[in-house]
């Protein structure tokens, strides 16, 4: 990566979307322009876990003004990141799909791993560099991260399902604030974070560190009010809930620093704070100034850097845990993307599915760690299912419906097959397998793999089939399953 390139990331969280704006130089990143807008998208969830219209009219509206102020920006430039609420949200894709068309880019809802790792990325870049064992909290609108780190590198992390919009709706909906009410959300807290005790015993770290929202508006608002600055300390914290319930209600609580937008939030957000306090004996918790958008910045950096892309590792990693035979991955993998390469033009977009098709082939035999029998099933299982660094829930799908056809029948991906790029991917990694099918390095230079709206053709070399006999016959096999899709697959063995 070039010094000077801008790169820009969005979070897009359960009660703020933001968009840093930074500019990349010898390793570092240079903030330009940030801009948060409250949209409280995480309210809009029903009893059924759907986004209302009105939610989703906030959210868009918010990403029309961000994509104006990208325009001009390249894919690999940007990153966009949800969270909790279109995590739960069952008609996310309704939201999504109208959501990318107004940015003009991609939107990765990740999972509360990814998130964590991108919240810890994010908080590491920005602290002095140090050996200290570090607990990083981040309480968002429906979702709270904690992760244990030393360094730039994360070593465990957790996300909760609960946050400062959740709280606040559940024990504070009509905005009053009681003893009794405190007491119910801080108990419900620790309920849920009762588990995280035995994950994060304090032993293990020396220094808490909070990032983002209800961190950053509690640290301001004791700061304005004469405690120290750039901590939280349990007595401050505790002075706070007391003037919360002095007030009795939000709208008629009045001190300095307390910014609007966090008032409607803040009732649920200082009950899980207070929680984490208590559950973990700490006794003062420093605001960071990193968060997850921040990770997000680095992890475009890391993605252009040979080797630094966190896929990568973790696509090693999943080989390693299933047991995957590292030669014959290599081997499908080597073989489908120069398929893909004489089928699909070398743009940067194509060079992108050639790597995502590049890892499923190499992951394509995970599931017969479960299994042999259907196991391409176990695989596709496994990629839907699996806390996977870097990844997004729609990469991970994507590639879990690849090891799901990389043979059998294709009626089980009838809707996925509409997508002409996945097509291709499919087709490509189903010969590789195929003609890979003795575990060994098969002579593919010589097999030629065309495409025009609508068919596949596949040509070899004369004598190729006479050399190859089981193979040409597994390609005639492949042709008739073919002809049970909306593609036409045509092979010409010489």
């Amino acid at each position: 990566m070039q010094n000077g390139t801008l790169l820009a990331a969005i979070d897009l969280g359960s009660n703020s979307f933001r968009l840093e704006i930074g500019r990349f130089h010898s390793g570092h990143i240079e903030r330009i322009e940030y801009i948060k807008e409250t949209v409280r998208q995480g309210n809009g969830l029903d009893e059924n876990k759907n986004l209302s219209l009105a939610a989703m009219e906030r959210g868009w509206e918010c990403l029309a003004r961000f994509g104006e102020r990208l325009h001009g920006f390249k894919k690999q430039q940007v990153r966009a990141v949800a969270t909790q609420t279109l995590r739960e949200a069952k008609n996310r894709d309704e939201f999504l799909h109208k959501a990318q068309t107004i940015l003009g880019f991609a939107i990765e809802v990740v999972s509360g791993h990814e998130e964590a790792r991108l919240i810890y990325q994010g908080v590491s870049r920005l602290l002095p560099q140090s050996d200290e064992k570090r607990l990083v909290v981040d309480i968002g609108g429906r979702s709270t991260e904690m992760i244990l780190g030393q360094g730039y590198q994360a070593n465990h992390m957790e996300s909760y399902r609960l946050g400062s919009v959740a709280w606040s709706t559940r024990y504070f909906a009509k905005g009053q604030f009681t003893p009794a009410a405190f007491k119910t959300a801080e108990i419900a807290a620790k309920a849920v974070l009762d588990q995280a005790l035995d994950n994060f015993p304090p032993s293990e770290w020396s220094v808490a560190y909070g990032s983002s929202g209800t961190v950053g508006a509690v640290a301001d608002l004791l700061a304005a009010n004469g405690w120290a600055s750039g901590v939280i300390t349990r007595s401050g914290l505790d002075w706070l809930v007391e003037r919360l319930i002095k007030a009795g209600h939000i709208d008629q609580f009045k001190v300095e620093g307390l910014k609007e937008d966090r008032r409607p939030v803040l009732g649920g957000g200082v009950s899980v704070l207070r929680a984490i306090f208590d559950l973990f004996d700490i006794q003062q918790m420093v605001p960071a100034q990193g968060a997850l958008r921040h990770g997000a910045l680095y992890d475009l950096i890391d993605r252009d850097t040979d080797g630094g892309d966190v896929r990568e590792r973790t696509v090693r990693w999943l080989a390693a845990r299933f047991s995957a035979d590292e030669a014959q991955a290599q081997r499908v993998s080597t073989v489908s993307t120069a398929l893909f390469a004489q089928i699909a033009a070398l743009d940067a977009q194509n060079e992108r599915y050639s790597q995502k098709l590049a890892w499923a082939a190499r992951l394509h035999e995970i599931g017969t760690h479960i299994s042999h029998d259907r196991s391409y099933h176990h695989g596709a299982y496994i990629l839907d299912n699996v806390d996977a660094p870097g990844f997004s829930f729609s990469e991970l799908h994507r590639m879990s419906q690849l090891v799901l056809g990389q043979r059998g029948k294709l009626r089980k991906l009838e809707q996925e097959l509409t997508d002409e790029l996945f097509a291709k991917q499919l087709m490509s990694l189903r010969l590789a397998v195929l003609l890979c099918h003795a575990r060994q390095m098969p002579e593919h230079e010589s097999v030629k793999l065309t495409f025009k709206p609508g068919a596949f053709k596949l040509s070899t070399n004369p004598g190729w089939a006479k050399r190859y006999p089981q193979s040409a016959w597994l390609l005639g096999e492949e042709v008739l399953a073919w002809q049970k899709t909306a593609w036409k697959f045509t092979a010409d063995l010489r």
